[in-house]
């Protein structure tokens, strides 16, 4: 979860503190990477177009068959001559310009559709994201000169139209820095993209959300990597591009303001998404492996007994199958058990051991009525 914090400051036009507002209760839902990496590989796949091959491709010729008898494959081979192609084998994915094994269909499943909650879900947490600096400095922005995160403006660069003036904000509030990272990385793509409308590349920049567009479209979209979204219309390929969580946003107040009303609050549902209600974190402290070494835990699963086992609280485990001392305090039960069987086990021996002795007296009577029977 996103540090709570209760106001973040609005920064002017020359970047000092003008004021500050309240943070929205947005920030504080839960970071699933997971979900977001999931729901932005769906959405990303409906911004393709449709391909194939013509569906002719390979099957524009006379060729047929030579049939048996000429010592050559039954392949369909063109026909004619006077010419290299005549009597060159088509028709087959195994031929030169033959068709293609299982050739691409333009009905092709392109597009996923994506469960609107779950993409309200996404978006909640890329925005959670956006509040932590050590998740934008993994992403790679330039916000080590930045007093805090999120970055608040003055709802006046709404009313820019030059991009001087934009460059001048962004230069007052320590932003600036991540517009230049994107034009040093600017470079020619590789391959034949370069061909197509898409000659270069270039990292992402600053994502600006505005309330309302006054100019300040204008203002901003002439810098390298910047990118301006309205607050009403958050996008997750926006907030998470690659799926990756941690984009700089930069928000104007009256927009920092809307954020309750458009995705509400963890008391009341918001108002533009219907139904709608903000995540909870199944646990408040994630760390799962602090929350077990804690001394409060080992303290209740292996009770102190003194200094020695409060600086190594891990002593050797007993085996109970092994130490009947361990086991009769984990079942109780257990030595009433071991106690009947030995019981049973007496009993049984002393029984077998009457049998033997019975059959014994026998045996020395029949043996003695034989040699009287036998005496001369």
């Amino acid at each position: 979860m996103a540090a709570a914090r209760p106001t973040v400051n609005v920064r002017g036009a020359d970047g000092a503190a003008a004021g500050s507002v309240t943070l929205p209760a947005v920030f504080t839902a839960p970071i699933r990477t997971d979900v977001v990496e999931a729901i932005h590989k769906s959405m990303a796949k409906n911004k393709r177009q449709p391909y194939a091959v013509y569906n002719e491709a390979g099957m524009q010729t006379s060729a047929e068959s030579w049939g048996t008898g000429r010592a050559v494959a039954r392949i369909p081979r063109v026909g004619g001559g006077g010419t290299h192609r005549s009597g060159q084998a088509t028709g087959s994915n195994a031929a030169r310009g033959g068709w293609m094994y299982s050739p691409t269909k333009v009905w092709r499943r392109w597009f996923v559709k994506v469960n609107q909650n779950q993409k309200r879900f996404a978006t909640a947490s890329a925005l959670a994201a956006t509040a932590i600096p050590s998740l934008l400095l993994a992403r790679g922005h330039r916000v080590e000169q930045l007093e805090e995160v999120p970055l608040v403006i003055s709802d006046a660069a709404q009313d820019f139209k030059k991009t001087k003036e934009a460059l001048a904000l962004l230069q007052a509030v320590n932003a600036y820095p991540d517009v230049v990272k994107v034009s040093n990385s600017r470079k020619v793509r590789a391959g034949q993209g370069k061909l197509r409308n898409r000659r270069y590349k270039q990292r992402r920049g600053p994502l600006v959300v505005y309330n309302e567009d006054n100019g300040i479209v204008k203002a901003f979209r002439n810098l390298p990597g910047v990118e301006l979204v309205s607050v009403h219309r958050l996008n997750l390929l926006q907030l998470a591009p690659g799926g990756h969580v941690g984009r700089f946003c930069i928000w104007t107040e009256s927009a920092f303001k809307q954020l309750d009303t458009v995705f509400g609050t963890h008391d009341k549902p918001s108002e533009e998404k219907k139904g709608f209600r903000l995540p909870t974190a199944k646990i408040a402290q994630t760390d799962v492996t602090r929350i077990i070494n804690s001394t409060e835990i080992q303290s209740a699963v292996r009770p102190v007994k003194s200094e020695a086992r409060i600086k190594r609280p891990f002593t050797q485990k007993k085996n109970p199958l092994k130490n009947r001392g361990v086991l009769f305090r984990l079942n109780p039960y257990a030595q009433s058990h071991i106690r009947a069987a030995i019981r049973e086990e007496q009993m049984r021996k002393a029984g077998k051991a009457k049998k033997l002795s019975q059959r014994g007296d026998r045996n020395l009577a029949s043996g003695a009525f034989l040699e009287q029977l036998h005496a001369p």
